[in-house]
């Protein structure tokens, strides 16, 4: 038992300090926030739309859907200009799908803002939330529950994940909503008392993603119930999930002018 005692001694404290103090390292490999430099793009080249596979660039708009873009870094190999990359950061959370449309200069143009009176007394410091995998890969899945890990501790937030709906405060909800998980996930939200949320995470429950226009899903979340929190990416990052989840609970401060 000493061994064991000393061992843990010397690990020290393994949880991250987010949000109080600085982001935990991330790897050079990490995609946040997509950047296209549209000032410095060839004329009339169209590679970056053409090769998207869910269509979130547009060309002549200077926009990017960020709800659409799984970061498979395509648009980047094949600009000539090399003007199309994937910056660090990770803040992509908001409140309103049409707030995913990145604008010219690739900035999401309101980052989510918090609940409001009743609701966000009720949820601030307690939150639960059910799971549902409405047909997901399992990458998104993935990522959700390593915020109940050692390194992340959800729970100091008070935000936990309850096996049954009954228990919850609202839904978290992974996948492109197929049609054999249609009605689940229908009988999952009617079993969560009010009030209550609905939070889509990655870009199959945001937009559909991949599978948008297959015959067998739904085409994204918000087609089945009413989202009150966007979290893209594909699959998002577990940092992005939780500034997310405590931009909702009003637990970090958003700037005015976001």
């Amino acid at each position: 038992m000493i061994n064991e005692l000393i061992a843990r001694f010397k690990q020290g404290h393994r949880t991250i300090s987010f949000p109080h103090g600085l982001p935990p390292a991330l790897s050079p490999r990490f995609r946040g926030v997509p950047v296209i430099n549209w000032k410095s793009c060839c004329p009339n080249c169209n590679e970056c739309s053409r090769v998207c596979p869910t269509g979130a660039i547009n060309v002549r708009e200077h926009t990017i859907d960020l709800g659409k873009c799984l970061f498979c870094l395509e648009c980047s190999k094949v600009c000539p200009a090399g003007v199309a990359a994937f910056s660090a950061d990770y803040r992509m959370a908001v409140r309103m799908r049409s707030e995913l449309l990145l604008d010219e200069n690739c900035r999401i143009k309101n980052l989510a803002h918090a609940l409001r009176g009743k609701m966000l007394s009720m949820f601030r410091r307690s939150f639960k939330l059910r799971q549902v995998s409405a047909g997901g890969c399992n990458a998104c899945e993935a990522d959700v529950n390593v915020l109940t890990t050692i390194g992340w501790d959800l729970s100091r937030f008070g935000i936990q994940f309850v096996a049954s709906p009954r228990h919850a405060d609202g839904i978290l909800v992974t996948g492109p909503v197929t049609k054999n998980m249609e009605l689940a996930l229908k009988k999952t939200w009617e079993a969560v008392p009010e009030p209550k949320l609905v939070i889509a995470a990655g870009a199959c429950a945001v937009s559909g993603g991949l599978y948008n226009d297959h015959e067998e899903t739904c085409g994204g979340l918000e087609k089945i119930l009413p989202v009150d929190l966007y979290i893209p990416g594909c699959p998002p990052h577990p940092l992005t999930i939780l500034d997310g989840l405590l931009r909702l609970l009003d637990r970090i401060d958003t700037p005015k002018n976001q």
